[in-house]
């Protein structure tokens, strides 16, 4: 059998979120195609401050719609306590609670230090949990930070410990702008995985300097198997100077299927679903499939 891995949808959250806002009718568009796929798991929102991510500010209404696709598991960001109440209270099933190994990107992300955001896993674990809601911790900035450099392996290796003794449900780290490589990313898997033991574990990449796909590929090569993905690679950080640039969801289904690796998404509804990202934000993406379409055509 071919292996297998999961990619979940993350242009309505963290692609829409460097953007303008834009109406929720137009998501909603966004979603539709997104869900036309046949992708299982979509990151729909997240519950943070308007005032820091405007494009965001729909959350709950956004939530709402949710149950209209009942096949696939639906999860939204938070950065608090209070984000957790909020997207547990709107019936997220799943939530996702990042963490930033850096202190520079932390304060400029959420307004506090690493180790303090690190301590208040266990408060939403527990507020997750108490309603039976699943909880992911993501690592921002896990190789490299736009303000402090390169991220110490043991400030990802503490986060895990912490996640892992505090009963969280899965485990990611994702490179917030961009800039690791094939050999780092093996490096910090094989150095975390004996910290999370059997603890899922996922890979967030940015293509912003063109290794964003290769960084995925080794992750699934040191035993990843759920990668994070936007359509047509819309997205970037608003908190990261120069971070654009997810990994276009089309373009790592090519390079997986291509490889015998199977995902359920399909790729030229992929495509489609780029178009309609492109159409919602009015500017060009940076996909590769999108310009040059599917060679294999199937």
């Amino acid at each position: 059998m071919n292996q297998h891995v999961d990619i979940r949808e993350v242009s309505l959250r963290d692609g829409l979120q460097i953007e303008a806002p834009i109406p929720l009718a137009a998501k909603l568009e966004l979603l539709a195609a997104v869900a036309a796929t046949g992708v299982r798991e979509v990151e729909a929102t997240a519950f943070v401050s308007p005032s820091k991510v405007p494009s965001m500010a729909d959350a709950a209404e956004l939530a709402a719609r949710l149950h209209e696709y009942p096949d696939i598991e639906f999860s939204a960001l938070v950065a608090s306590p209070n984000g957790a109440k909020r997207a547990v209270a709107a019936g997220l099933r799943s939530i996702e609670y990042v963490v930033a190994a850096s202190d520079a990107f932390s304060e400029a992300n959420v307004g506090r230090g690493s180790a303090e955001a690190t301590e208040q896993i266990g408060e939403i674990v527990a507020i997750a949990h108490d309603s039976g809601v699943t909880v992911e911790v993501i690592v921002a900035t896990a190789w490299d930070c736009p303000f402090e450099g390169p991220t110490p392996p043991q400030r990802v290796l503490e986060i895990g410990a912490a996640a892992r003794d505090r009963g969280v449900d899965r485990f990611s780290i994702a490179d917030t702008i961009g800039t690791t490589t094939p050999r780092r990313v093996s490096s910090l898997i094989a150095q975390l995985r004996p910290v999370i033991g059997d603890m899922p574990l996922g890979g967030h990449f940015h293509n912003t300097r063109g290794a964003g796909l290769a960084s995925a590929y080794a992750a699934v090569g040191s035993g990843v198997t759920r990668l994070d993905a936007s359509v047509g690679g819309l997205g970037g950080c608003p908190f990261a100077p120069g971070a654009t640039g997810n990994i276009a969801t089309e373009d790592l289904v090519y390079l997986l299927r291509d490889s015998d690796i199977d995902v359920d998404v399909d790729l030229r509804a992929a495509i489609a679903a780029a178009e309609v990202a492109k159409s919602v934000v009015g500017h060009d993406l940076p996909s590769a499939l999108l310009r040059a379409g599917d060679r294999t055509r199937n």
